[in-house]
């Protein structure tokens, strides 16, 4: 795919992920994740060709102007669309599949320091919420949807939607059909029976409280009325 090509895929996925975006134009002068995306291409180009520095150099830029962090070494396929992208960071070695979709804070980052594949691997079509962290060697299959605020620690199939801290999967979708299947979380279900529970005892507390109130005064003895 041509560079060209592959500039107008980016603002498409834009305007196709993002309904605010009324034209071309808009995305090219007033996205910050487009413009992180294409500076990203240039850094990367000059990784690859062993110009390090200067790609980290482009890399510093375009942090202090869009506010989003991508590693030169990072390997982004086509359609990536970075939402809002205040405070994203990808890592050096994370690997980012076709038509994903990022939104503010989310840190694709890694747990070690070894010179070696250390940062999360997105398949196609990921949507990672904001503030969502995935950390380490791990692999988000395709379709796969990631909570906000979620932290992600271990591999997701595909399909799949996460949620929590640690993150876990409440549901899968069939996109056939678009049948999502829920799954039974035990910690949400403790919640739900711990507020029900409350709400009986608030209620039993008001019904004696109300008993009290209308409890008459015992009447005084004749030694009180002299």
């Amino acid at each position: 795919m041509g560079l060209l090509r592959e500039i107008r895929e980016d603002i498409k996925a834009a305007r196709r992920r993002d309904p605010a975006a009324t034209s071309n134009l808009e995305v090219i002068l007033t996205y910050p994740g487009f413009h992180a995306r294409e500076l990203h291409r240039l850094a990367h180009t000059l990784h690859e060709h062993g110009f390090c520095l200067i790609a980290r150099i482009i890399s510093h830029v375009g942090r202090a102007i869009t506010g989003i962090e991508i590693h030169p070494g990072a390997q982004v396929a086509s359609s990536l669309f970075i939402d809002h992208g205040m405070g994203v960071v990808i890592g050096e070695t994370a690997v980012i599949g076709d038509d994903c979709h990022l939104l503010q804070g989310v840190t694709l980052g890694g747990t070690s320091s070894r010179r070696a594949k250390r940062h999360p691997t997105l398949r196609n079509n990921v949507v990672v919420g904001a503030g969502a962290k995935l950390i380490g060697d791990i692999t988000i299959g395709d379709n796969a949807k990631i909570g906000a605020g979620s932290v992600v620690v271990t591999n997701v199939p595909p399909n799949a939607t996460v949620v929590g801290v640690p993150g876990h999967i409440v549901a899968f979708a069939d996109p056939g059909d678009d049948t999502i299947l829920r799954l039974p979380d035990p910690e949400w279900d403790i919640i739900e029976q711990l507020s029900e529970r409350v709400e009986k005892l608030e209620r039993r507390l008001a019904e004696m409280e109300g008993s009290e109130r209308k409890d008459p005064e015992p009447a005084a003895t004749d030694g009180e009325q002299s």
